[in-house]
């Protein structure tokens, strides 16, 4: 008797969370889930340049300490990168490091659907029969 497809695949998913998780980045996710924080990094692609808070908050009709902690969390989750230049703190995009996460996730992806794909426990047709029996 095979496992029922929503087992099979909660199986899988669990066996490829591994793989996923070593390159998935809840922080960059979190930090790029906000649309202030899209805007800011949008901003800074936009300017083909490092900018400072001051720059930027001027740019969104924000108050530097919110702009600033937005930065700062772009900053933490590997998104930008800051560099001191006298008084000021240039901010801008790592986007080789974004990149290279986001190939890390296409990567895994793949993999783990090559595994789904070949899975011999994930015969739907059974999973439904089972299925439909028990509705009866």
């Amino acid at each position: 008797m095979h496992p029922t497809p929503k087992a099979c695949i909660l199986a899988q998913v669990s066996k490829d969370i591994g793989d996923l998780g070593a390159v998935l980045s809840h922080q960059m996710f979190r930090a790029l889930g906000d649309p202030t924080r899209v805007r800011l990094v949008d901003l800074l692609a936009e300017r083909c340049r490092a900018c400072t808070v001051s720059e930027l908050a001027d740019c969104l009709d924000l108050d530097l300490s919110v702009v600033s902690r937005h930065l700062a969390l772009l900053r933490a989750a590997g998104v930008l990168r800051a560099r001191k230049t006298g008084r000021h703190v240039l901010y801008e995009i790592q986007f080789e490091a974004i990149a290279e996460s986001l190939r890390g996730i296409a990567d895994a992806l793949d993999r783990a659907k090559v595994d789904f794909d070949g899975a011999s426990c994930c015969d739907v047709s059974a999973g439904h029969e089972e299925d439909e029996e028990s509705e009866l």
